[in-house]
């Protein structure tokens, strides 16, 4: 159990951090010209980010924790499994919104504004804080 505990605590933590720097290249990229240098570096890191760490990371995450869950039976000890599941579910169609954002930029197509990003850029932090909350206190 605590290998599983291990592994999907590096994994989340590889998500979390790239869920928090990705929306963040989008508030660079938002500001950049498009067709500039500076544009193109930015798919580039970003379309890296996305396929070499952020999607792999969620995988490992969902499949240490739905192992740990299952294994640990806790999916029998209360609501806060199930709370923490449909915030963990919040977080993955966050990440679906951040492949959205990167395919529109890819093309030169974004119509967000910068400001519009670093909004964004803190939802998965608020997500974060109660994921935690409910680990830690397991309140029901």
């Amino acid at each position: 159990m605590l290998w599983l505990k291990a592994f999907h605590l590096m994994s989340l933590i590889a998500w979390m951090a790239s869920l928090l720097y990705l929306p963040r290249l989008f508030v660079y990229h938002a500001d950049a010209a498009k067709g500039s240098d500076l544009s193109q570096t930015l798919k580039v890191m970003e379309r890296r980010l996305l396929r070499g760490i952020m999607t792999p990371s969620m995988i490992a995450t969902w499949v240490f924790g739905l192992w740990l869950a299952i294994a640990g039976g806790y999916f029998s000890t209360g609501g806060w499994l199930h709370a923490k599941l449909v915030l963990v579910l919040a977080m993955s169609a966050f990440h679906g919104s951040c492949v959205r954002w990167m395919k529109d930029f890819e093309a030169d197509r974004n119509r967000r504004t910068a400001r519009f990003y670093r909004f964004a850029n803190e939802f998965p932090a608020l997500l974060m804080v109660g994921i935690v909350l409910l680990v830690v206190l397991k309140p029901f």
